[in-house]
């Protein structure tokens, strides 16, 4: 539980307010989180499971993370490894009711900015909150990727490739984001699986096989020059 707010504080300057991303699976907690949270001015999505958190923080920009270390689908920790694996460096905050110093050290380790223990006064929250928010370049969030004549637009989740419109699925769209990210960079299919999927297993499917191949027909073979290729036995590379 949270403790009571006892008087809503100044809402921050405009300067200062942030797009949040809670994951929080106790309904009452979140909502009153999210409520709270809106009330000093922040914009605030609220989400319920690890899964579905993980595909909404790659698809959209957000200034922080606010997340239940104890999620179903994927838990917090395991959450917050995905996103750093995939080189989502949007600071994050977890909520948890595991206390032990070796408890904070897994969450900080993790990828973690701050570590607030339950019950905590939603004072302290904000506090912590508006730390982060101070910090230079939080808000430079990177809302388009361009290598060569390829243009993913995250916000839109629009991509064109020498001015040509391409309809991507929401998975394609993730894989394409990734290896944009990554140009001239190995990506083994362990690495893909861990940051497109969330999936720290091999599912043992040809999901990943099926998947560069539906974007390698939609983003190289209409074009004179193939973005991606295959390195047999390694895995893919992107060189624009």
């Amino acid at each position: 539980m949270i403790a009571k707010r006892k008087k809503a504080a100044t809402p921050l300057p405009e300067g200062r307010r942030v797009k949040i991303l809670v994951a929080e699976d106790d309904a009452e907690i979140g909502d009153y989180i999210r409520k709270g949270l809106v009330a000093e001015g922040h914009s605030v999505d609220h989400l319920t499971d690890g899964r579905e958190a993980l595909t909404q923080a790659t698809l959209q920009p957000y200034d922080l993370f606010l997340f239940d270390r104890m999620l179903p689908g994927l838990d917090g920790l395991s959450l917050l490894k995905s996103l750093r694996a995939a080189q989502v460096a949007t600071p994050a905050i977890l909520l948890t009711s595991m206390g032990a110093v070796d408890d904070r050290v897994a969450g900080l380790r993790a990828g973690a900015d701050d570590y607030i223990v339950k019950p905590f006064a939603f004072a302290e929250l904000l506090a912590r909150i508006d730390t982060i928010a101070r910090r230079p370049g939080l808000r430079a969030e990177v809302t388009e990727l361009r290598q060569g004549d390829l243009h993913l637009d995250l916000l839109t989740r629009e991509a064109h490739r020498a001015g040509v419109a391409i309809d991507l699925q929401p998975r394609e769209f993730l894989l394409l984001k990734h290896f944009m990210e990554r140009p001239g960079r190995v990506q083994t299919r362990t690495i893909l699986l861990e940051a497109v999927w969330g999936l720290h297993f091999d599912p043992k499917t040809s999901v990943v096989e099926t998947h560069v191949s539906r974007l390698r027909a939609k983003i190289d073979k209409p074009f004179d020059k193939a973005y991606l290729t295959t390195l047999h036995g390694v895995g893919y590379v992107f060189q624009p």
